[in-house]
């Protein structure tokens, strides 16, 4: 399945902080007994590299790599792994590496001129972040009628109060938030709290 359209179905992405590699695989698990075989792995910790790869050789996951800032780390998450890199601006070198790569680039974008950037640059989909902070779901719905083939992911203080604002717009194509893989419980090995908590939104964003 192309990765985009995986995106889509799922409609959520769970925005991944990992501290020990080794708790990737459980995490994964829990995730997939949740009903959501997708998860974005933020570059900001040294375990991602690991831990993507430890999700991605599980083969029932559909793995991104977060907060990728430049091109080198763009190969590290693919190397590692990684099908999609997200990241919280508009890079144009981010952006042509996950072309050569052949991987999806969702770059961060929340005006009118970086949305143009980025349609410059050959993409369909941005990643609106930080959403909460950026006009929410009404800049979304805004931007969307000049800009009508665009895609965007929102990401960022959005939790299951406000997840229905987003969803509900057409041009959104999936919803990331952290709310179901909250970082204590992955810490601590609770992983039925994080399946509990993903079986929740799961059933959230069908209704």
């Amino acid at each position: 399945m192309d990765t985009l359209l995986a995106l889509r179905t799922a409609r959520l992405v769970p925005v991944v902080v990992l501290d020990d590699w080794r708790s990737a695989d459980p995490l994964a698990a829990a995730l997939v007994a949740g009903g959501l075989p997708v998860a974005e792995v933020t570059f900001r910790t040294a375990a991602a590299e690991d831990s993507i790869r430890a999700m991605a050789d599980r083969g029932d996951m559909l793995v991104g790599a977060g907060t990728v800032l430049s091109a080198a780390q763009v190969d590290r998450a693919v190397d590692a792994g990684a099908s999609y890199v997200v990241s919280p601006g508009l890079s144009a070198e981010v952006v042509e590496r996950c072309r050569e790569r052949g991987v999806l680039a969702l770059p961060g974008a929340v005006s009118a001129t970086e949305i143009q950037a980025a349609l410059e640059l050959g993409l369909t989909t941005v990643k609106f972040f930080p959403a909460g902070t950026s006009g929410g779901a009404p800049a979304i719905a805004a931007l969307a009628a000049p800009f009508g083939d665009l895609a965007f992911v929102p990401t960022g203080g959005i939790g299951p109060g406000n997840l229905h604002e987003y969803l509900a717009i057409p041009a959104v194509a999936a919803v990331g938030g952290s709310w179901m893989v909250p970082r204590d419980a992955v810490r601590a090995g609770d992983f039925d709290t994080v399946t509990r908590l993903t079986a929740e939104a799961v059933a959230l964003a069908a209704a």
